[in-house]
Formats: C-alpha cells, sequence, structure tokens
C-alpha cells in the first residue's frame, strides 16, 4: 500500500543487510515511524508489544526472528530457543507457529553453515507469499462487492469491519480489506463503517488510516453501533479478518467479532472471514472449544493514549479508580453465523467440507 505516494509493506530486511524493518504501529495514526528489529529479542518484543500486529505479520516477523537468530547462532540448540522464545509470545493467532514450525523445518534440513543465508530466504518468501495470497483473497473478495453494486444502481456498497484486518496486518494487502481496496481501485463506489475496536483502538486507529491513506470513503463508528445500523438497512455486508480458524470453520478474531455476527445473523447481513491458508488451524476440530484466548494487560482498558488539541500524547485513566478489568483479546465466531469463507483458493462455506473443496490435500492428512 501507498503511504504519501510511496510504497510500503508492513516488514522488510534493512538495506545494509543487517535487520528488519517495521511499521511502528504503536505509534499510528499520530506518526508514522518505522522500527529496526537486529536481535531475535527485538522480533519477540515487537511481537509481544504489539508493535507489529495481525496474525500474517505476526508469523513473518517470527521467521525473520528466527533468521536474525540464526546470525548470531546457527546451532541445533540455538534454533530451538529462538523458536520456543519467539513462539510464547502470542497463543491465539496460529500463523505464528504455522511461520516458526516451516522456519525450524526448513533449516533443519541444512547445515548450520548455510541457515543463516537459508533463514533469510525463506522469510522472505513467506513474506512474498503472503502478498499473493491477500492479493488473491482481494480478487475473491471484490467479486461479492461486485455482485451487490450491480443491485444497488451506483448507491454505495456499505461495508462494515472489525479490528484491522489490513495490509497493517499482513505483509501488504490485508485479509479483509482486500477485496475493499480491489473494489474500490475498479470504480466500485464502496463505503466502509469502521468499528473503533476497543481497547487498543485498532479499528479508529489503523484501519481508518489506511483507508484514508487509500482514499477509501470511511466512518468510523463506536464498537456498539453495528448492530443499529444493520437494523436500519446501512450495512450491505460484513468482512473481518481471522486469527485462527479451526477446521470446522470457527474463527477466533479480536474481541467483539462475535457479537457483530450475532447482529449480522438477526439481521439477515452477510457476514464473511477474510483468511489465508496459514491462519487455518487443521488440529483444532472445534474453534469454540478448543482455540486458546489470549488474556492481555489490564491497562489496555482502563488507560488511553491520544493527542490533546495542542498535539501532544498523553495517556488517561478513564475507568474508576479500584475497579478490576478484564482484557480478553479474542472471541471465537461459531461457522454457523459464518456466511463465507474467503480465501486465496476461493470463497467456501465456513465447514469442514467447504475447507476441504479449497484445500482437499488436507483430506488425507
Amino acid at each position: 500500500m501507498r503511504i504519501e505516494g510511496r510504497h510500503y509493506r508492513s516488514i522488510w530486511p534493512s538495506e545494509d543487510g543487517r535487520g528488519v524493518l517495521v511499521i511502528d504501529q504503536t505509534k499510528l495514526p499520530f506518526a508514522f515511524a518505522l522500527k529496526r528489529l537486529e536481535t531475535m529479542t527485538e522480533a519477540a518484543e515487537a511481537i509481544r508489544s504489539m508493535v507489529v500486529r495481525g496474525a500474517p505479520l505476526i508469523g513473518a516477523t517470527a521467521a525473520y526472528g528466527v533468521a536474525l537468530a540464526m546470525r548470531v547462532d546457527p546451532s541445533d540448540d540455538h534454533l530451538a530457543h529462538a523458536i520456543a522464545t519467539l513462539g510464547a509470545t502470542r497463543p491465539t493467532a496460529v500463523n505464528l507457529h504455522w511461520a516458526l514450525q516451516r522456519m525450524g523445518r526448513v533449516l533443519r534440513a541444512v547445515s548450520s553453515s548455510e541457515r543463516e543465508e537459508r533463514a533469510f530466504a525463506e522469510a522472505a518468501f513467506i513474506c512474498d507469499e503472503d502478498v499473493d495470497c491477500c492479493r488473491a483473497i482481494g480478487e475473491h473478495g471484490a467479486r461479492i462487492i461486485a455482485q451487490i453494486a450491480a443491485r444497488k444502481d451506483a448507491r454505495p456498497v456499505n461495508i462494515l469491519t472489525h479490528c484491522n484486518a489490513g495490509w497493517l496486518a499482513t505483509v501488504d494487502w490485508g485479509t479483509a480489506l482486500a477485496p475493499i481496496y480491489r473494489a474500490h481501485d475498479q470504480g466500485i463506489n464502496v463505503h466502509v463503517w469502521v468499528d473503533e475496536t476497543r481497547p487498543r483502538s485498532q479499528g479508529a486507529a489503523l484501519t481508518a488510516f489506511e483507508l484514508g491513506a487509500h482514499g477509501v470513503p470511511h466512518t468510523v463508528i463506536v464498537d456498539n453501533a453495528g448492530g443499529h445500523l444493520m437494523q436500519e438497512g446501512e450495512v450491505d455486508l460484513c468482512i473481518v479478518g481471522s486469527d485462527r480458524t479451526a477446521a470446522n470453520g470457527d474463527v477466533a478474531n479480536k474481541i467483539g467479532t462475535y457479537l457483530k455476527a450475532l447482529a449480522a445473523h438477526d439481521n439477515g447481513v452477510p457476514f464473511y472471514v477474510a483468511l489465508p491458508f496459514s491462519t487455518i488451524d487443521w488440529s483444532i476440530a472445534d474453534g469454540v472449544r478448543d482455540i486458546p484466548i489470549e488474556e492481555r494487560a489490564a491497562r489496555e482498558v482502563t488507560h488511553m493514549t491520544g493527542r490533546a488539541e495542542d498535539g501532544a500524547l498523553h495517556t488517561i485513566e478513564v475507568v474508576a479508580p479500584g475497579s478490576l478489568a478484564a482484557n480478553p483479546a479474542f472471541d471465537v465466531t461459531p461457522a454457523r453465523l459464518i456466511t463465507g469463507l474467503i480465501t486465496e483458493r476461493g470463497v467456501a462455506p465456513a465447514s469442514r467440507e467447504g475447507l476441504l473443496s479449497l484445500y482437499p490435500e488436507r483430506a488425507a492428512a
């Protein structure tokens, strides 16, 4: 995607070859800043602190974290240590563990003297693969938007999304936002309802930033406004992303997604989930029961950071002093509430049979 006319990915190797550059998402939307990662520990902290976030980008960052570890020590023990350290950063996004397993499998097959070069090459391949997947998701999803647009007589197609599943959550293009970008670029009249997505405001801060940079019309709404807009006929479809999709089609995504799916189901609004193959966890048969849910710090709920009228950033307390705060980061939307899964291979029902129709090679596994 482009920021002020310049194309950026969300992660890329530095020109000197000694580190990796990422967009520091904790600084957005008020400052566009890059952060340099030079060690595996720095990569792990970037994931943990949400300097980088979004399931596909977490996986890509972890892959580069392994490569940075191999630069220091390419031994089997250090490889195992790097995979364990990076794997402990965030529990819900399955792309993290998928990327680490892939890096381990590739690097154990070569000698220690080859591992640094091979690791950086594989991390770069993972990034390129993610871009190709997201571009394809955009193509498949844009056809759904085009079908709705054809029935609306040039009136805008109103799309509701939750959290941030755009290019900041992936290496480029995004998952849920990729169809929107593609439709917009094709000249389709689209408008996006952007959930603010408390407590970290990834919608208001990141999705709105992205859409604005790309010129896509959008309106930020409070998290609880979606159901009302659906009742008023102001939402034509919902598209969200996924941090982990179970083999039965259940989807773990940012907290609040389940409530939007319930409202969409009650109002007959199509509810789609966009995801690449790396987000499918074939080892989990029942997502509602078995997907682990990350519990983050209470301070994310009790405090907010924003820009004052003088331009300075301030963090303030917004909860009654002494009150406890719970902060589950994700919830699970049952497959029965999902109209379809948009993947790089096409669109399918949210079910084991639907997923296997797109990935028949998994049937034998």
